[in-house]
């Protein structure tokens, strides 16, 4: 990288950075998502039968400022079965970050410091510094994590059994990542109708040091000073519905 880029490119991390923090307000973001018999094939194709029905969010906003990403804007859609919960994410980029080779046969510790997408997802509204986390890049490779706060523990020894998909299309410019997560990975409790689960999603995005690089939340998580995306009392709620 020249001198020229360097320089840019700190002016531009910054600029980032002395952007004003967001405000999280009451109530948080919630996602309403559709029950769907069966046990469908996922999927990568967002015309396919399987997300025709599906309930959609987007996210574009910057976790921690008042920052807006439409070139960015991610596309989720989302449904659940008796057995899983289906999530499909669509992603425009400019340039990709990823590890290579890809190695999609075993988990991939450390995934967040390249382009991925990530669920954090919990069932307990008591302790809500207990829940799991799912991360997809668009290699495909995958991690799957416990996560408890109380312990400090992120232990990506757990398996939740999820099954993973992603492709990029260099063409146009998108990447997309498909999960099918078991409910039992998350809960030990039947999921039924009106049930409700914590929620965020996230996405992070290109090249170089963390400060030059865009991190979107589905739900800001609006505390700079945490500097994590392991903000559970701001996270949004999965509602499920029939």
């Amino acid at each position: 990288m020249t001198k020229h880029c360097i320089s840019a490119a700190l002016l531009l991390a910054f600029s980032l950075q002395a952007q004003p923090p967001c405000v999280f307000t009451q109530p948080p973001a919630s996602f309403s998502i559709r029950h769907v018999d069966g046990h469908p094939d996922l999927s990568l194709a967002p015309n396919a039968a399987i997300w025709q029905n599906a309930a959609a969010q987007s996210m574009w906003k910057d976790c921690e400022r008042q920052i807006d990403y439409p070139e960015l804007k991610t596309e989720i859609r989302a449904f659940w079965t008796d057995t899983d919960l289906y999530l499909l994410f669509r992603c425009p980029y400019t340039v990709l970050n990823v590890f290579l080779p890809p190695n999609n046969s075993a988990e991939r510790v450390g995934l967040w410091d390249r382009d991925v997408v990530e669920m954090f997802i919990g069932d307990d509204w008591s302790n809500i510094r207990h829940y799991r986390e799912f991360e997809i890049a668009p290699t495909g490779d995958w991690v799957d994590l416990a996560i408890d706060l109380d312990r400090k523990s992120y232990d990506h020894t757990w398996q939740s059994g999820f099954q993973t998909m992603a492709r990029i299309d260099e063409k146009q410019k998108i990447w997309y990542a498909a999960a099918r997560i078991p409910l039992s990975a998350v809960s030990s409790k039947p999921v039924e109708d009106g049930t409700k689960w914590r929620l965020n999603l996230y996405r992070i995005d290109g090249a170089g040091a963390d400060p030059q690089r865009h991190f979107l939340c589905w739900q800001p998580i609006c505390d700079p000073k945490r500097n994590s995306n392991h903000v559970p009392e701001h996270f949004g709620t999965l509602i499920f519905t029939k």
